[in-house]
């Protein structure tokens, strides 16, 4: 299926980083560094350099914490989203959000994709997504509310309910007049899963890529697989680049990273070994 988000035209084979740059002074990995404009700004050309394509704007932490209203999301994230724009005019720029009200005022700001990780809890947001022609992320999060963590959850076949779920709302979005081409679909791991359920579904995601709507993955340092190898989000970057590649191999297109080049190296690294990009330099035996 096409992906075509803002003036950006995303090939078949085109694996595509999604820089995160949280404004947020609680922020699970980068704990507040990106939340004044400067670092911020200073972060997201820095991921543009080393090879993103799109970058994710937070302006609300996935997990609990202190209480966001929505008018300080959008002061946490509007602004930013038109300074952006106006510093990278064909970037895409994606804001992470499940609020319909904070939809609008990023996408009138500039924003391209609004990242819904909490399975369609404002009903709005969709639709607010096909009044402005932005793209739309739909996400799996078991059925539970924005900001809250999974307890004792149990699905007879975690996968077939992501199925399930993420296409589901991927065409109720198109019923509602989003553009097929801007829609993702996205496991979201650890949202409503145990870390069980999460590896099943990273070894089992080419039955969603299979579905035929773009697959985003987004795993950076999350907390299943700091639980594979019990350690902390500091040291949580070789086994997100393992399932970034198998990720990749298995067929997603989009891949939702907190350390832009490592990723994009892992990438360029699949495409070349997959057949669908050459080597940078082609010389051992042949000069």
């Amino acid at each position: 299926m096409d992906l075509r988000l803002g003036s950006r035209e995303f090939g078949d084979d085109e694996l595509v980083v999604m820089a995160v740059v949280n404004r947020t002074p609680d922020s699970f990995f980068d704990q507040g560094a990106y939340l004044d404009d400067p670092e911020a700004m200073v972060a997201v050309d820095t991921a543009v350099e080393q090879g993103a394509g799109i970058v994710d704007i937070g302006g609300v932490k996935a997990g609990p914490g202190p209480a966001v209203t929505a008018v300080e999301e959008i002061s946490r994230t509007a602004p930013f989203v038109a300074a952006v724009r106006r510093r990278h005019p064909s970037l895409v720029i994606s804001v992470d959000t499940w609020r319909a009200e904070v939809g609008r005022v990023v996408c009138e700001a500039g924003a391209d994709l609004l990242n819904d990780a909490w399975q369609g809890a404002d009903p709005g947001l969709a639709r607010v997504a096909a009044e402005h022609g932005v793209g739309l992320v739909c996400s799996h999060a078991g059925g539970l509310p924005p900001r809250t963590d999974p307890h004792r959850v149990a699905y007879d076949d975690v996968v077939a309910d992501v199925v399930a779920t993420v296409t589901g709302l991927a065409e109720r979005a198109v019923a509602a007049g989003v553009r097929r081409d801007g829609v993702l679909v996205d496991a979201a791991h650890d949202f409503g899963k145990n870390t069980y359920h999460s590896l099943e579904v990273t070894r089992r995601l080419d039955e969603l890529v299979a579905t035929g709507w773009p697959v985003l993955l987004a795993v950076s340092n999350k907390k299943f697989l700091g639980e594979v190898l019990d350690v902390d989000k500091d040291n949580r970057l070789e086994a997100t680049l393992a399932a970034t590649a198998i990720g990749a191999w298995l067929g997603a297109r989009v891949f939702r990273a907190h350390q832009v080049r490592p990723t994009r190296r892992v990438l360029d690294t699949v495409a070349s070994i997959r057949g669908t990009r050459p080597p940078a330099v082609a010389r051992r035996g042949l000069a």
